[in-house]
């Protein structure tokens, strides 16, 4: 599984990083690092779950980030 943390700034001043292949995984930050760390914390529990309900199998996890 790949997965992208995409990144940006908002008008005001928060950072934002989602994970686009897991829908609804993003998070805020006061800065681009801590938002990210958020993003990809959120997407290891959504993927944990999907594992602990059956909903996927285990894969191994390759995660990159890119600024918006």
């Amino acid at each position: 599984m790949n997965f992208n943390i995409i990144y940006e700034r908002e008008e005001d001043g928060r950072w934002l990083a989602e994970v686009p292949e897991l829908p609804g995984v993003l998070a805020y930050g006061v800065s681009a690092d801590e938002a990210m760390v958020r993003a990809e914390t959120l997407a290891l529990r959504v993927l944990a779950e999907r594992l602990e309900h059956g909903e996927a199998r285990p894969e191994p996890i390759h995660i990159s980030f890119a600024a918006a």
